[in-house]
């Protein structure tokens, strides 16, 4: 399958509680984390978007310097073709800017939202920040840490997984689909 002819072109990721395991943050006095673990699949599920060609990119709230650390601390930070952090952006998710940012550095343009699925574990700031630009959005029900109820039809997701490596099973199924 050419790159082009794929239902889904990139992938956004979150990082707490999507990849990041926030209960086990540790923190500096700056707020910043420096280390903490992976939620179970995370690894693997970003080591398989990069190994089946999807381009990555992380869209994350919060200290450069966190996830400085937690990427590097995992042998992560590699995979990703843009970051797209709240500190360096100015704003936080849901704001457009967050995500129009890494997909502008992945070169995205508008009519290729569609192509573009968005994974993140809350639904007011990243399923809501992906439905209100076209994109894809999967909503990772891992963490009893947010709410599971949308408040309003924007914070409908498009999909949702119950952990990582699920989002490997729903993009086959959506390369399937398409096909």
């Amino acid at each position: 399958m050419r790159h082009t002819e794929r239902k889904i072109r990139a992938v956004l990721l979150d990082s707490g509680d999507t990849l990041v395991d926030e209960a086990t943050e540790v923190k500096n006095v700056r707020g910043a984390t420096v280390r903490a673990e992976l939620i179970p699949g995370a690894a693997d599920m970003v080591r398989g978007l990069y190994e089946r060609g999807y381009v990555l990119a992380l869209v994350a709230d919060g200290p450069v310097e966190t996830f400085d650390n937690i990427f590097r601390q995992h042998g992560l930070a590699r995979y990703f073709a843009a970051r797209s952090i709240s500190e360096l952006v100015g704003v936080s998710k849901p704001d457009p800017r967050m995500f129009i940012t890494a997909l502008d550095t992945l070169c995205m343009r508008e009519e290729d939202y569609g192509a573009v699925a968005m994974v993140g574990n809350n639904l007011s700031r990243d399923i809501k920040g992906a439905n209100e630009l076209g994109l894809v959005s999967v909503w990772l029900d891992w963490s009893a840490r947010r709410s599971k109820t949308p408040r309003d039809e924007s914070e409908v997701p498009d999909h949702t997984i119950n952990a990582p490596l699920d989002l490997l099973e729903l993009l086959d199924r959506l390369e399937r689909d398409a096909g």
